[in-house]
């Protein structure tokens, strides 16, 4: 069961509550069900969900194709077994498919190193290497440790002295982005990760390559539905 969202709702002035609501009616596909999401607004956070921020965020580099006409939202932790376990899977369905835009927000909410490893794969994205570090940090199945990221980074390619001078000189900027994508996996009522954004529809858990495909055919025949 999935919660569709309706971007055309989604607008600046949106509470979270609103945006919830705009989720709209619970859809039934590939026999998953998920209960609606029970987030509310506060004040001073009515612009957490907005279409820009959730779908294109311009400060998180896209993986897939840029340009496709559909949009998966991760929301992940780099100590995530279960992020770790999917990567493999979701990146077949959006390379077999084609015209799916992967959108990875690092969401670190298994402790301190799990921040240090957001921090510092968004930091790499100054020398257009973000994908590589991303690829280097949730492609493994051992313990993260400081060392541990800093070898992974560097037997990726990434300069990793760069990249800590990067993240000192944009620690702003990246904290900033690392807040966004909690506020939002709160107001959605994520409760853990990975937890998904397909098109239209709210997928709080791990899904088969198969469910990936049924909920992107889901959500492409949604859009159609609006024009």
């Amino acid at each position: 069961m999935h919660k569709s969202i309706d971007p055309a709702r989604l607008n600046p002035l949106q509470t979270r509550r609103e945006a919830l609501c705009a989720l709209g009616a619970v859809a039934m596909t590939a026999g998953i069900g998920i209960a609606p999401g029970s987030a509310l607004a506060q004040d001073g956070e009515d612009k957490v969900l907005t279409e820009a921020l959730v779908l294109r965020d311009p400060d998180i580099p896209v993986a897939g194709n840029p340009d496709g006409d559909i949009t998966i939202v991760e929301y992940f932790d780099y100590q995530c077994p279960y992020c770790r376990k999917i990567e493999p899977e979701l990146r077949q369905v959006v390379q077999d498919d084609g015209k799916v835009r992967l959108v990875l927000k690092d969401w670190p909410i298994l402790g301190p190193v799990s921040i240090v490893a957001a921090r510092m794969v968004l930091a790499s994205k100054f020398q257009d290497k973000y994908v590589k570090a991303h690829d280097a940090l949730i492609g493994v199945s051992s313990k993260l440790t400081e060392p541990r990221i800093r070898e992974l980074l560097d037997g990726a390619g990434i300069d990793v002295d760069r990249a800590t001078r990067d993240l000192a000189a944009n620690a702003r900027a990246i904290d900033a982005i690392l807040a966004r994508n909690n506020d939002q996996a709160t107001a959605f009522g994520f409760k853990g990760t990975p937890s998904f954004i397909v098109g239209k529809f709210r997928v709080p858990g791990i899904l088969t390559m198969a469910e990936f495909d049924q909920v992107i055919a889901d959500a492409r025949k949604a859009a159609a539905a609006k024009k």
